[in-house]
């Protein structure tokens, strides 16, 4: 029998992603500890909560095709935090304005104990924004929990003047190209029947 499908990803924009695919699947939040090892960098940073992200749902659901994903953004090699309210994203866009932001996108792919694992990058270059420009931005789109503080998939695509990646859904946080080609290893070709019948599993969270 073809394998279920869960993405281990409360994310709304994960989730719309993953629809595309046109594969049934269920979300279930993975609730890890996501605090940076002292020296960690941000690709390892991203990639490691990934594949923890899936291997910690997959211990519940091991007959499952699990998929984790993390995205951390960094300025000169330094990760950019969540700002967490208004102030610290009107602080954090206005050290961001006119620079180049690199956005690692990671993502693993679990089924018992086979582990496919990928970082795709983004990097963006921020346009020379002003105060003015900032605050409506932030009034509009409240990006307090989103890493630089940009929200690509909504007006924060506005800030930018440049993006330039190998799969242009990497910047929302599920790169859908290497996803495809990752997931067909472990027999759900989007491009195949992977019709499968309802999945039942108590813990539905999204």
């Amino acid at each position: 029998m073809t394998p279920h499908l869960i993405l281990a990803s409360s994310s709304k924009y994960r989730q719309e992603l993953l629809s595309r695919l046109k594969i049934p699947f269920l979300s279930i939040s993975p609730e890890i500890d996501e605090t940076p090892l002292s020296g960690e960098q941000p690709e390892q940073l991203a990639l490691r909560l990934a594949i923890a992200k899936a291997q910690h749902i997959a211990q519940a659901y091991p007959n499952h095709v699990v998929i984790g994903a993390d995205q951390v953004a960094s300025l000169h090699g330094r990760p950019l935090g969540k700002p967490g309210h208004a102030e610290a994203a009107q602080a954090q866009l206005q050290q961001l304005s006119g620079q180049t932001v690199s956005f690692f996108s990671a993502m693993a792919v679990v089924l018992g104990s086979q582990v496919q694992s990928t970082v795709v990058p983004t990097h963006c270059v921020f346009r020379q924004l002003s105060d003015a420009a900032i605050a409506r931005y932030i009034a509009i789109d409240q990006p307090f929990d989103t890493a630089g503080s940009a929200k690509a998939e909504c007006l924060g695509i506005a800030l930018m003047q440049s993006m330039h990646s190998s799969d242009p859904t990497s910047i929302i946080g599920l790169p859908l190209i290497e996803l495809t080609r990752m997931l067909a290893q472990v027999g759900l070709d989007p491009l195949e029947d992977t019709t499968t019948a309802p999945i039942s599993i108590s813990d539905t969270r999204t």
